[in-house]
């Protein structure tokens, strides 16, 4: 079995980052072994990451800080191409 990391503020956002991209269809749910898109939960989960950011604000170390941004940042750009693409894909439909 494998040894599970111990917890810390980068796991927890590591975790979460994971989540966001099973979501928004960039790798695949380890449980079903198949690419699920939700937008919705993925925006969800980005939003908790910038609340968690806020309500964090001025206890974290530096690299805490600057991993929660550079995470939140990547995560925010895929979302908007992700969400780009499905409202491009559904105003073809109609």
């Amino acid at each position: 079995m494998e040894k599970i990391p111990e917890a810390s503020f980068s796991s927890l956002v590591l975790f979460l980052t994971t989540i966001v991209s099973q979501h928004l269809g960039l790798v695949k749910n380890p449980l079903t072994d198949k690419v699920e898109k939700n937008l919705e939960l993925a925006k969800y989960t980005i939003d908790s990451l910038d609340i968690l950011r806020e309500k964090t604000k001025a206890n974290l170390t530096k690299e805490e800080e600057e991993l929660l941004e550079s995470i939140l940042g990547n995560l925010k750009l895929s979302y908007a191409r992700e969400n780009k693409k499905y409202n491009s894909a559904d105003s073809k439909e109609t």
